[in-house]
């Protein structure tokens, strides 16, 4: 078999037709279509930790979906919420996160805290917050800890939280005391329109999960993909 470097020093007309067909493979190799990423690659895994506004969101899905084309690599996430449920329920489930091994865990407590019913003070709410950060912090010391606020409330849902927006800061100054990540999604909601935003979220505390998804899940891959995306 005639070497490549034999093969380029013969003339033209002297040249194996292999010649060509080995051109034409390279051609072809250059032109296919580049995989999204590649399979072997280890999955980003998340761990959304919450209320209903996660059990309930929708939003995952399409997070894992953006995310994945943002990053070139497989994204997973899993959930560890409940509905109804407050920030004392969430430090029963600090091991559940941690089994997982996320590499990223995105928060959401306050809501039911800030309900009245729910009899969480302020102070309880906060302390509490404070715990399970520190607790992630320990015990996943190479995740991204990121502490959201969701979306607005309104109706029986808004009036029964009068205070929301004091949990909402009190949860955002324990993560930023510690050094940890916050994405505030209520400015976005805030776009749209008064009857826009009462038909996404007709019950006044859960977002549809199709509008929730195009709320939240371009500010997600935003704050964690930063400039590193490549859609």
């Amino acid at each position: 078999m005639i070497s490549l470097r034999l093969w380029r020093t013969l003339p033209i007309e002297r040249r194996p037709t292999y010649g060509w067909l080995l051109l034409l493979a390279c051609l072809v190799m250059l032109s296919a279509p580049k995989s999204g990423y590649a399979e072997n690659s280890p999955p980003l895994k998340i761990v959304a930790f919450g209320t209903s506004l996660t059990a309930r969101g929708g939003w995952q899905p399409a997070l894992e979906t953006r995310l994945a084309a943002c990053l070139q690599r497989p994204v997973k996430i899993e959930s560890v919420a409940k509905s109804g449920e407050t920030s004392l329920w969430a430090l029963t489930q600090i091991d559940r996160v941690v089994a997982e091994q996320p590499d990223i865990v995105l928060i959401e407590f306050y809501a039911n805290d800030a309900a009245l019913q729910r009899f969480v003070s302020l102070a309880q709410s906060r302390k509490d917050i404070g715990d399970i950060l520190d607790q992630l912090r320990q015990r996943l010391p190479q995740a991204r800890i990121i502490v959201m606020a969701m979306n607005p409330f309104s109706g029986l849902r808004g009036l029964i939280r009068p205070f929301v927006g004091s949990y909402i800061s009190a949860h955002r100054a324990e993560a930023e005391k510690r050094g940890l990540e916050f994405v505030d999604h209520r400015p976005n909601w805030r776009r749209l329109t008064p009857g826009d935003l009462a038909a996404a979220i007709p019950d006044g505390a859960h977002p549809l999960p199709d509008i929730a998804s195009e709320i939240i899940v371009p500010e997600l891959v935003k704050h964690i993909a930063g400039g590193n995306c490549r859609e």
